[in-house]
């Protein structure tokens, strides 16, 4: 009976274990090194720095040695990991430069600096890139739904402090590191970001050296946020900022380089620190970087967690080129590929991959598959067996990882950059298609290589072969959309049309029942109305108005728009006025200073400035009418003379006192009017 009993029992084990619960998706860890080249890591070929644990870690995973970064510098490339759209398609497509906060940018009336100005402390922020929309679908947005703790360590470039593209607002449950990149351009940053709060760093004052250095910090933050998630599937994105140029790195990282090669001293310039010993500096910060990225795979060992996390390790985009005491022909970061960052030549967009998941991965594997960073979306959904209703370029490539099969065909890769002069590059198989200088000319002549037979692009096949060009050429105007950002298209036309579409006319109709100048509600016109960033056409044409009372306007940031003055009075001679145009055919504008502006003056209009240091700062005025005037409140008419006249033009002749304007002095400053032909 008992024997019976027991049997019994056996048979019954394997029944209730027959569907077993399924595994817990797999932790992700998205390693992306900012300025990284392709061979600057000792797997992927460097003699020169030494990264063991990265080195390692290849061991245990796969190397792709066809993989693209998606631009060839950080804010779009950052955006097409995240979004999955390449630049054809993506909403930032080059780099972005907001203004700087003066203060919290919660305050009201924040003052709005220069993008290069450090802010002050202790409330200032860095005004970052240009934000992701409201809602955009972002890989951590995906993973979170699907049950992710989500966090991002590093630096950013998608958007400034209390804007919608904040990590916090893009799906990142925790966020530590720069939200700015121009902040990321020294490591002892006074302030770093958690959370959407400023986070001092004493004995940080931006110089060469410091009390806390930041990739230190975010490596704590990430292990930390390891530990506190070990029991839930996590996804981490550690955006370090190295290698990206300042040159610094604590003297512990520095000894392990120091007397190894002839290192001429750097002597700064072009916005960067000088170094004693540049070439020992970069490849201490990549090694450091290393023993960083060492901690993290340490501590998942430690939790027991390993086996059951996907590590991916690249680069932004390529190596960069001879800047901020960066030595390329001694570093060689491009593997001898041609060009460098800011370039779309292979040196620039080609970058190490490698991708581990023990026990599901290969170990040593390799493969040359074309793969750029915006398939990382849809490939690491499928492996977390995740959804998402976007519209995705990238392709899911985990087949090839998990040995399971081909990865989906496409017809090629594409990119477009809009610095130096523009350009689009695709590749179709082992062709290689590249146009350069295409701003203004979108039918600029496309280059040809063959990377499989000449890899550093150094012999331009396309007269041999037009039809292969002809295909090239039909695949880049399918892969582009319009950008809404006027500058980010080709084609003088198409720009155009973008301005013209983005440029709706608003006029003041004060039906808000207030007199603020950012409540949508007081013009006509749909939308909300963003202060740091107008580009629509405001036009005020309210004779009574007195627009910002006692306050005052805050500054004005016309991002390719236009302010029209008929009538009325605006206030602020607190505040500047960036950018754009401004056209017064009436009315008074008080500011305290113009940049980067220029402002058609006519009718009776009055321009008041009160700045007393540079109030017409990289900007222009054209008079065109004798009743118009400008009131210098803080400026003598000599000093008008000496540092303004040749800002202004006079029926588009070159302002000259006595001859066509007339200065006089009003208490501590001057007025300029147009002097009539009979006077």
């Amino acid at each position: 009976m008992n024997t019976l009993v027991i049997t019994l029992i056996g048979l019954l084990i394997p029944l209730t274990n027959s569907h077993p619960e399924p595994d817990r998706p797999p932790n992700i860890i998205l390693v992306m090194a900012d300025d990284l080249g392709v061979a600057e890591l000792g797997c992927t070929g460097s003699t020169r720095i030494r990264t063991p644990n990265i080195d390692a870690l290849r061991a245990k995973g796969m190397l792709f040695t066809n993989a693209y970064s998606g631009s060839t510098v950080c804010a779009p490339s950052r955006c097409t990991l995240l979004t999955g759209r390449h630049t054809g398609h993506a909403q930032v497509r080059d780099n972005y430069e907001q203004r700087n906060y003066a203060a919290s940018p919660e305050t009201p009336d924040v003052e709005r600096i220069d993008a290069w100005t450090t802010p002050p402390a202790p409330a200032g922020r860095w005004g970052g890139q240009l934000a992701l929309d409201e809602g955009t679908e972002t890989l951590a947005r995906a993973l979170r739904r699907d049950g992710y703790a989500t966090c991002g360590v590093g630096k950013w470039g998608l958007g400034g402090p209390g804007s919608v593209g904040h990590p916090n607002r893009q799906g990142f449950d925790h966020w530590f590191g720069y939200l700015c990149q121009r902040n990321a351009h020294n490591y002892y940053p006074t302030h770093l970001d958690r959370n959407g709060r400023r986070v001092d760093l004493e004995g940080n004052d931006r110089g060469l050296t410091g009390d806390e250095y930041a990739t230190d910090l975010m490596a704590d933050e990430a292990v930390d946020f390891v530990r506190r998630h070990a029991d839930e599937p996590f996804f981490l994105y550690y955006a370090t900022p190295v290698p990206h140029l300042a040159l610094q790195v604590p003297d512990d990282s520095l000894a392990e380089y120091q007397g190894l090669w002839d290192d001429p001293p750097y002597e700064g310039g072009k916005g960067y620190l000088p170094h004693p010993e540049p070439r020992a500096t970069y490849a201490a910060m990549v090694t450091r970087f290393d023993r960083d990225l060492g901690r993290l795979f340490k501590t998942l060992e430690e939790l027991g967690i390993a086996d059951e996390t996907i590590i991916l390790v690249t680069s932004d985009n390529g190596s960069t080129f001879d800047l901020g005491g960066y030595d390329p022909g001694f570093f060689d970061g491009t593997g001898g590929l041609r060009g460098a960052k800011t370039w779309l030549h292979e040196g620039g967009v080609r970058v190490p991959l490698i991708v581990t998941w023990p026990g599901r991965i290969e170990s040593g594997a390799t493969s040359d598959l074309p793969v750029a960073n915006w398939d990382f979306f849809p490939t690491l959904l499928a492996m977390a067996d995740g959804r998402t209703d976007a519209t995705l370029d990238g392709i899911d490539f985990s087949a090839v990882l998990l040995d399971e099969g081909e990865a989906p065909e496409r017809e090629g890769l594409y990119w477009e950059y809009h610095s130096r002069g523009g350009m689009q590059a695709a590749r179709l198989g082992d062709w290689k298609g590249l146009r350069v200088d295409a701003h203004g000319a979108p039918d600029a002549p496309i280059q040809l290589f063959d990377l499989k037979n000449d890899p550093a692009e150094t012999t331009d096949l396309s007269a041999a072969h037009p039809e292969v060009v002809e295909r090239i050429d039909a695949f880049m105007r399918a892969s582009r959309e319009t950008s809404r950002v006027p500058r980010w298209n080709f084609d003088p036309d198409e720009r155009a049309a973008v301005e013209s579409k983005t440029s709706t006319r608003r006029t003041w109709t004060g039906a808000g029942g207030d007199l603020s100048f950012s409540n949508p509600a007081n013009w006509t016109g749909k939308g909300a109305i963003d202060l740091t960033d107008l580009s629509d056409v405001f036009v005020i044409d309210a004779p009574l108005l007195v627009l910002g009372e006692r306050s005052g306007v805050p500054r004005l940031l016309l991002s390719g728009g236009r302010l029209e003055i008929e009538s009325g009075t605006i206030m602020g001679d607190r505040f500047g006025l960036s950018g754009g145009t401004v056209v017064m055919r009436g009315g008074v504008l008080n500011r305290q200073f113009l940049s980067g502006t220029h402002l058609d003056l006519s009718g009776d209009g009055v321009l008041r400035l009160r700045g007393g240091a540079e109030p017409i700062n990289r900007s222009t005025i054209a008079i065109t009418g004798t009743e118009a005037r400008i009131e210098f409140l803080a400026e003598t008419p000599q000093e008008v003379i000496e540092k303004h006249l040749r800002k202004i033009t006079v029926e588009g002749e070159p302002a000259r006192a006595g001859v066509n304007v007339t200065l006089v002095p009003r208490g501590d400053g001057a007025i300029l009017t147009v002097r009539k032909a009979d006077a």
